[in-house]
């Protein structure tokens, strides 16, 4: 996972997702589905300006999956100034990430 993607928690997620535009994966280490988009994820984060990427897994936060109601994974959501405007469940490619942030914001 590269350096330009943060780790979400119950503890920073509201302090950092309050500002800006945001792509979060909830995903979990288990998942199949969650490492097959894994570098798909990492590649459209390295690619996108003006864009947070974020990843949050729900083993470890169970609150936020309760809070977005993720009940599969993965799940992506799209938040604007901490608001969500879009999600996608299920393993997404590069380009779907790069089309619903074109779509999103």
């Amino acid at each position: 996972m590269g350096d330009h993607i943060t780790i979400l928690t119950d503890k920073n997620f509201d302090e950092h997702t309050s500002k800006g535009k945001w792509v979060i994966d909830f995903w979990a280490e288990w998942c199949h589905p969650c490492k097959i988009m894994e570098p798909h994820f990492d590649e459209a984060a390295h690619e996108s300006k003006g864009v947070h990427f974020a990843k949050v897994d729900v083993d470890a936060e169970q609150g936020l999956a309760e809070r977005f109601d993720v009940v599969s994974i993965p799940t992506t959501l799209f938040l604007i100034d901490g608001e969500q405007v879009n999600r996608v469940s299920g393993a997404i490619d590069k380009d779907t990430i790069l089309e619903n942030i074109k779509d999103s914001f």
